[in-house]
């Protein structure tokens, strides 16, 4: 009843098509009718014909040949188009090729379905569709031509024919559009008189894959009479473009045990083709997988979407069994729906397999041995574990604890990132007289968790026996540093302090002797045998060896050991201040203007290398001035400071004035002293104190006491 429905479609429409056009239609190579519809039916049963193609070359069908795109289908001789077997799915459109010695030509075959049937219909008669059926008479007919692309030589090819019912004497046709007179320009063109259109050059559907020209009819002088009228070209596509992978390299990463039918990645091709036929319907297929273990079919691909997922079980998914952990598989795309005329393209999928933390690690063996000296830090022993992971993962990092054995915290203990050996190392030197035996218990760990079903285990800890060496230890201060507070410039040979030495090595009777080892002033002595010191010097605090009061000598204890060991030890000494330095006065020279009318000559100041109360507030004095009048006088101005004033103006000299400074200590110290004062001749802001005229402070007073006497 379907093929009988199918063929009574074909039926109306050709025989619409003979209505229409039977009084103004002469032969036109080719199919009959260009499209078929057919309602998609259950199941195309083998060699029953499923419609009839009319083709005619107008020369008689000479050699007259058909070509199906499906191969499930052939077209007979007399045009009936059969199944050459039970064919369920035949895709969405067929397209027959038929080719004679005086013609060649294109019909596609469209598949619907019941509820596209009616829409069909409307296509069919549709009024200025595809079939260029004119709802009335009109004077240019231009049915739709379609043409298969890639067509070979020779060029030009008729492809279709327009035809005009009224005849008029010098009418010519005229094509216009894209493909004529428009880029690309040349591809077709019309007889102008008989209306056949041909094609210059083959066509590339994926290129252009429809053409909309206009038809028209002008007289002698170029004056449309006719027209316009559309005409479509429709390019068919021909299997002519191969998929191609353009998203690669391929990856896809899935973790071990993962449950069958685990989807991995996906993996889909681009072809150029016409998608809404069989050239581009691709289908997919696993060509080669490498390695081939444990199953040379670890996966499947979806032919349709493209979709790898696991097809083995769980067990057989563990990446610390397989061979390696990395499989190729080679992926094939065809597109014809897969069938053997299809072309095929490739490209290689990389699926790893992921590790996740199914085992535990464990040490190589419960217990192990580590010997060390005793007062030595540094690693001591590695503990070696086995772990069946991934080594670029946390599921194989070691993290190890020491989880017993270490109050004192002298252990630790890391990881080797490079071994992942534990490595146990002394971080506090230990005391063989305090122990000799050292236990630690030491669990490692994953830096990442363990998956639910897996746990550590008794081979996750072990045992470290750690054995300490007794060596020969050096004396130790008691205390260290050592203080003592002392006045400096006590007496030579005055006792400092006695120093207390004690061997470590209590198990061993060994003799201790003493010695200085710096003594950067050489103020000091010790007794080799008790240890007393004692100074061979004056200790001075004002020594440049003194920082901040404290002077710093270091003395050695060396035992009787063989060999014998050394220990160091710190004496800081705190020197009192003593009121042993006079102050000293600054500036020593001093310069004024014979014609000064400021006679304030300088601002003197004092300093002592003592602490307070043995320096300031200092008492400032003119000692005893000779001659008939006084020169100069001081005035104290602070507890540091004086003034000097000339009392009246002096010749261009040297003078010498006697001033005593003395501090504040008990008793105090007086420094006796001289400033020198220079009286220049100053003109013009030049101040000239060559001493060519000057005379000695003390001659003028000679003078001056010789002219008292004379006068007298």
């Amino acid at each position: 009843m379907q093929h009988k429905t199918q063929l009574t479609l074909s039926f109306l429409l050709s025989q619409v098509l003979l209505l229409a056009c039977a009084e103004d239609l002469e032969c036109i190579p080719g199919f009959q009718q260009k499209v078929f519809y057919i309602e998609q039916p259950f199941e195309f049963t083998e060699d029953q014909p499923v419609l009839n193609l009319v083709f005619d070359d107008c020369e008689g069908n000479n050699k007259l040949n058909f070509e199906v795109s499906n191969p499930d289908f052939k077209v007979e001789h007399d045009g009936s188009l059969v199944a050459l077997k039970n064919v369920s799915e035949a895709g969405r459109a067929l397209f027959v090729h038929a080719r004679s010695e005086h013609a060649e030509d294109m019909a596609e075959v469209l598949i619907v379905g019941a509820n596209e049937k009616r829409g069909a219909l409307k296509e069919i008669f549709k009024i200025e569709g595809n079939l260029g059926i004119p709802r009335q008479k009109r004077a240019i007919l231009a049915t739709p031509i379609l043409i298969p692309e890639n067509q070979r030589p020779p060029f030009p090819r008729s492809v279709g024919k327009v035809i005009r019912s009224e005849g008029t004497e010098g009418a010519k046709f005229r094509l216009s559009g894209k493909g004529v007179d428009q880029d690309p320009k040349g591809i077709f063109r019309i007889n102008e008189i008989s209306g056949d259109v041909s094609v210059t050059r083959a066509l590339d559907r994926e290129a252009i894959a429809n053409y909309e020209l206009e038809v028209e009819v002008t007289d002698l002088s170029g004056k449309v009479i006719d027209g316009p009228v559309r005409l479509d070209i429709s390019v068919i596509d021909q299997n002519d473009n191969r998929p191609m992978f353009k998203e690669g390299p391929y990856v896809g990463h899935v973790m071990e045990g993962s449950p069958t039918g685990t989807t991995v990645m996906r993996m889909t091709a681009f072809d150029a083709d016409d998608s809404s036929t069989d050239n581009a319907l691709l289908r997919y297929n696993i060509i080669k997988q490498t390695p081939t273990k444990p199953s040379p079919n670890m996966f499947y691909i979806d032919p349709e979407k493209g979709d790898i997922v696991t097809v083995v079980s769980p067990s057989m998914l563990d990446r610390e069994t397989m061979e390696t952990p990395k499989y190729e598989l080679v992926i094939g795309a065809k597109d014809m729906g897969g069938l053997d005329v299809g072309l095929t393209e490739t490209a290689t999928a990389t699926i790893l397999i992921d590790d996740k933390n199914d085992h535990a690690p464990e040490f190589t063996k419960k217990e192990f041995q580590a010997t060390v000296k005793e007062g030595v830090t540094g690693v001591i022993v590695n503990l070696t574990v086995g772990d069946r992971d991934d080594p670029a993962t946390g599921a194989w990092r070691a993290v190890y604890t020491i989880i017993n054995g270490n109050p004192g915290q002298s252990f630790e203990i890391h990881t080797n990132p490079e071994t992942n050996e534990g490595m146990l190392s002394v971080v506090k030197p230990l005391d063989y007289e305090i122990s000799a035996f050292h236990t630690l218990l030491i669990k490692v760990e994953n830096e990442d968790p363990l998956v639910p079903e897996i746990a550590y285990g008794p081979s996750s800890t072990a045992t470290v026996q750690i054995t300490v060496k007794d060596v020969n230890e050096g004396p130790v201060f008691h205390p260290n540093p050592m203080t003592v507070t002392k006045q400096e410039n006590i007496p030579i040979g005055s006792i400092v302090l006695t120093v207390n030495a004690t061997d470590p090595d209590t198990l061993q009777h060994q003799t201790i002797r003493y010695s200085v080892y710096k003594d950067p002033a050489g103020w000091l002595e010790i007794n080799p045998t008790n240890g007393t010191i004692g100074t061979t010097a004056i200790l001075d605090r004002e020594s440049p060896y003194v920082q901040d009061n404290i002077y710093t000598a270091l003395f050695l204890a060396v035992d009787s050991g063989n060999p014998p060991a050394t220990g160091t030890g710190t004496l800081h000494i705190t020197l009192e201040d003593v009121n042993d330095n006079v102050p000293s006065l600054y500036p020593t020279l001093a310069k004024v203007c014979d014609d000064a009318k400021d006679l304030r000559v300088v601002v003197l100041g004092a300093s002592d290398k003592d602490l307070h109360p043995n320096t300031d507030p200092f008492k400032f004095e003119l000692n005893k001035q000779s001659g008939p009048e006084k020169l100069w006088r001081i005035s104290k101005i602070n507890n540091t400071h004086a003034q000097v004033v000339l009392l009246q103006n002096l010749k261009k000299a040297n003078y010498n004035i006697p001033i005593s400074v003395t501090d504040s200590g008990k008793p105090p110290l007086t420094n006796n002293t001289e400033l020198k004062l220079q009286v220049c001749s100053c003109k013009k802001s030049r101040m000239d104190c060559s001493a060519t005229d000057s005379l000695h402070i003390s001659m003028t007073l000679i003078l001056l006491s010789l002219f008292s006497l004379f006068c007298l």
